[in-house]
């Protein structure tokens, strides 16, 4: 693949995270591709701008016009996955390929109570404490190098509330139909809870596969961050040439 036809590549963080979430893939892949992490509304460098789908979507769309290279690969993680859903229903001209990572599960029915749950109990913890955990965290289940990008990038609990209220409810496999681009669904292979619905998310496009990435849990492109960039190259590789 040459640098004229290289595939565009924007990437949409998860849950209370923020573009810094990206940092290996986008290390790794720059050299071959054009490519752009953003931060979603109420987080990042957006921390104070108020959550919605509708400014999700008009981010990503965006950065891919900031690229300059036509309709791109999105690849969203969890919130970010089902952000990159609404967006490929919104935005279908602007889509050349979808990576849902740890967004294969429906946000509707039963599965979403205790989601819902945590999401009242967020609130009523201090910010800076949570913070702390997160930091304690990452930093004891990954190398440096891996997560110091997104843990100086902080965290943005306050936004957790009103991204799953919007999100909860709201996406299934059916959203699938509205994606007129391939979609690669990569999941980690110890995501109980994310990849449950895969198979339906699968069957209910023509042109979707699902990858699992070996010993990973939810935070896929944290556990194995060569895998799962590998996994996004490949199938990067193998889209269609744009018209």
């Amino acid at each position: 693949m040459t640098a004229a036809d290289s595939v565009p590549m924007v990437f949409v963080h998860g849950t209370r995270f923020s573009a810094g979430q990206w940092s290996v893939q986008l290390a790794a892949l720059r050299d071959e591709f054009p490519v752009l992490a953003v931060d979603l509304p109420g987080h990042g460098e957006r921390s104070a701008h108020p959550w919605s789908l509708d400014s999700a979507t008009e981010i990503i769309a965006s950065a891919v016009d900031s690229l300059d290279r036509g309709p791109a690969l999105v690849v969203g993680h969890s919130l970010g996955g089902y952000a990159s859903l609404e967006f490929a229903r919104r935005r279908p001209e602007q889509l050349r390929g979808l990576v849902l990572a740890g967004a294969s599960a429906s946000t509707r029915g039963l599965w979403a109570a205790p989601y819902r749950w945590v999401a009242r109990q967020v609130p009523r913890i201090p910010a800076d404490r949570l913070a702390r955990w997160n930091d304690r965290l990452l930093r004891r289940l990954y190398p440096p190098e891996v997560v110091e990008a997104t843990i100086r990038a902080g965290y943005s609990f306050h936004t957790l509330p009103a991204a799953w209220d919007e999100v909860l409810g709201r996406f299934d496999a059916g959203a699938m139909r509205f994606v007129k681009a391939p979609v690669l669904i990569l999941n980690g292979e110890k995501d109980a809870v994310f990849r449950s619905g895969e198979r339906d998310f699968a069957r209910a496009h023509p042109h979707a596969r699902v990858e699992l990435v070996p010993r990973a849990g939810h935070l896929a492109n944290f556990d194995a961050p060569g895998a799962f960039t590998d996994a996004v190259r490949r199938f990067a590789r193998q889209l269609p040439s744009v018209a």
